[in-house]
C-alpha cells in the first residue's frame, strides 16, 4: 500500500455555467499531514475539497485515496475513509434530533446500536456539545450546529478529516476547542481557512490556491514569510505575524 494517503493528480473542474474552478491542481498529502488549504474567494478551494470524496466528479484528472481510484465504484469506501464537514453546517444536518444526525453515518456502516450510542455521546464530548443532544438541529445556534456536524463526522473515526472553514461562525471558546480538537487528531487533516492565525498553530504544510491553480506548496511559516506570493495571491499575514502598530515588532518571528 502506498504511504502517501491523498494524490491529485492535474485536477480540473468546469461548472455547467463554464467558469473553470480548477486547472491543473496536483499534490500528494501523506499518512498525519496537517495541511491547510487557502486562498482568496473564488480561489476553488471549497470546489477542490468537494473533490475529495466524491460530491463533485473531475472534469479531468484523478485522485487516489490510499490505494484507491475514486471511482463510482470505490466511492463507499472512500466516504468510509474521508470524513467532510461542510462549510455550512445546514448541508449537513437533516435529522430531527442532534443525537439522530451524529448517529447516522455510524449506523450507515453497520456498527451495533450500543457502540453508536457510545460513538455518538464521545464525539459530541469532543466538540463540547452534549447539552444539545436531544434539540431539534434548527433550534441550534450557528456556532451549535457548526460543532454538531463536526460531531457527525468525528463519530465515524474517519482516516482523514477534510473540513470546509471550520472557525467560520464560532466564538472565540469553542474555536480554541476546535484548534485543541485538530491537534489531538492523530491521522491526516486538510481543510481551508480564512483564519490564518488558526493555520499557522496546527498546519505544518499549506497549499496556496489561486484562480484554480496551486501558487505555491511548503511549510506554512515560509508560505507566510512570502510577501509577494501572498500580495500576488491577494492574501495577508496571519495577524500574530504582522506588525504591532505602537512598536513595529511582529509577535512572533
Amino acid at each position: 500500500m502506498s504511504h502517501h494517503i491523498v494524490e491529485v493528480k492535474n485536477l480540473r473542474h468546469v461548472y455547467p455555467d463554464g467558469t473553470e474552478a480548477l486547472r491543473g491542481v496536483s499534490f500528494r498529502i501523506t499518512h498525519g499531514e496537517s495541511v491547510a488549504i487557502i486562498g482568496a474567494n473564488g480561489a476553488g478551494k471549497s470546489t477542490l475539497l468537494l473533490h475529495l470524496n466524491g460530491h463533485l466528479i473531475p472534469t479531468e484528472g484523478s485522485i487516489r485515496i490510499w490505494d484507491f481510484p475514486l471511482t463510482r465504484a470505490t466511492l463507499p469506501e472512500i466516504r468510509r475513509t474521508v470524513g467532510m464537514v461542510f462549510q455550512n453546517p445546514d448541508d449537513q444536518l437533516f435529522m430531527p434530533t442532534v443525537y439522530d444526525d451524529v448517529a447516522f453515518g455510524p449506523l450507515n456502516l453497520g456498527f451495533p446500536r450500543e457502540e453508536v450510542e457510545q460513538r455518538v455521546q464521545d464525539a459530541l464530548a469532543r466538540v463540547g456539545a452534549s447539552h444539545v443532544m436531544n434539540k431539534a438541529p434548527y433550534h441550534l445556534s450557528g456556532g451549535e450546529k457548526k460543532r454538531v456536524a463536526i460531531a457527525t463526522v468525528l463519530s465515524m473515526s474517519p482516516d482523514i478529516l477534510v473540513m470546509d472553514e471550520p472557525t467560520s461562525g464560532l466564538d472565540p471558546c469553542a474555536r480554541r476547542q476546535l484548534m485543541q480538537l485538530l491537534r489531538e487528531f492523530r491521522h491526516t487533516k486538510i481543510f481551508t481557512s480564512h483564519d490564518l492565525d488558526m493555520v499557522l498553530d496546527v498546519c505544518e504544510r499549506t497549499i496556496v490556491l489561486h484562480e484554480g491553480e496551486v501558487m505555491a506548496d511548503g511549510p506554512t511559516r515560509e508560505i507566510f514569510a512570502n510577501e509577494r506570493l501572498l500580495q500576488e495571491c491577494r492574501l495577508e499575514k496571519p495577524l500574530s505575524m504582522q506588525g504591532c502598530p505602537v512598536c513595529g515588532k511582529a509577535l512572533r518571528s
